[in-house]
């Protein structure tokens, strides 16, 4: 009896280490697995002062992610934002006009010339599309308009 006894301690001494290492190796592999990647995102801030008429300078989205475009009017308030999605030569949103006379706003486009969104609150400064692959911000208004277009993706 006292020789099985022997036999089982001397065994689990060394099945014990055993099953220790793999229960430290199973957590390790769970915990690599359950770490999360999070990343910052990326910002472009642009300010403008148009004279009546004038347009800014061409604004490239980043391509194939959502980009979230706010823009606003400082001298006629007003704000409207949109999601919008950039590919090679085509340019697809859905947002929301500035508050007077506020409208969901979407749509796509493949040149230049499309409204895509009023940021301004007599809906005389808006962005659109300056090709297939940028937008710019135009002022319709008689007088100077300024404000800042932000772009977030």
């Amino acid at each position: 009896m006292k020789a099985i006894k022997m036999r089982i301690q001397k065994f689990s001494r060394p099945g014990v280490i055993l099953m220790a290492t793999v229960v430290v190796i199973i957590t390790s592999m769970v915990a690599a697995n359950a770490t999360q990647s999070l990343t910052t995102p990326n910002a472009a801030f642009i300010s403008y002062s148009l004279v009546a008429g004038a347009n800014s300078a061409p604004i490239t989205p980043a391509t194939s992610r959502s980009v979230l475009v706010m823009g606003c009017c400082t001298t006629n308030q007003g704000v409207g934002q949109v999601s919008l999605l950039h590919t090679p030569s085509f340019i697809y949103w859905v947002g929301l006009e500035s508050w007077s006379g506020a409208a969901i706003t979407q749509g796509s486009s493949g040149g230049a010339g499309v409204h895509i969104v009023f940021i301004s609150g007599n809906h005389d400064v808006d962005i659109r599309s300056a090709s297939a692959d940028t937008i710019l911000v135009r002022n319709l208004s008689g007088v100077t308009r300024a404000g800042n277009v932000t772009l977030i993706w």
